[in-house]
């Protein structure tokens, strides 16, 4: 298993409520933990041959034994709603090159107004906000590959 396929494992899990999932395979035995306030993976590498001896390999290029990854939650951005990208994509500030940002850090928006573009498959697609309020974060580079419901603003409602 690499890293991508662990990755979207997590985030499968994280989006499907399960507070536990442990999976193990021939060479690899995956341990994912979710909670309110963290979400822990545990990835062991098992050895493929048990009867067969371990030969050393170089520090660079030992096996990965047992990595921890930690998601902290963000407990002082609670009270601000995140708008997500609702596809996979390049995210764009501007509709063009030559026009300017749709939105600013500390700039009122409205339910229906555009915050930026995601263009897949040469497809540009206007991302409309669903929620009213004042842009507190802008989580995101432009012109940056984004994922699906990856965080791309933080919108304070009140």
């Amino acid at each position: 298993m690499d890293l991508k396929e662990i990755q979207n494992l997590i985030r499968f899990v994280a989006k499907s409520g399960a507070s536990e999932v442990k999976l193990e395979m021939e060479d690899v035995k995956i341990t994912i933990k979710t909670g309110h306030d963290t979400e822990t993976t545990f990835v062991q590498q098992l050895p493929v041959n048990t009867q067969a001896p371990q030969m050393a390999m170089p520090a660079q290029q030992q096996p990965l034994e047992q990595q921890a990854i930690t998601v902290p939650a963000v407990e002082e951005d609670s009270k601000y709603i995140t708008i997500k990208s609702p596809i996979i994509g390049t995210f764009y500030r501007k509709p063009s090159p030559d026009k300017p940002q749709f939105v600013e850090v500390g700039q009122s928006i409205a339910e229906g107004d555009v915050l930026c573009i995601i263009e897949a498959m040469k497809l540009f697609n206007e991302i409309e906000s669903e929620v009213s309020g004042k842009v507190v974060k802008i989580l995101v580079d432009d012109s940056t590959p984004v994922e699906f419901d990856q965080p791309l603003f933080l919108v304070d409602p009140s």
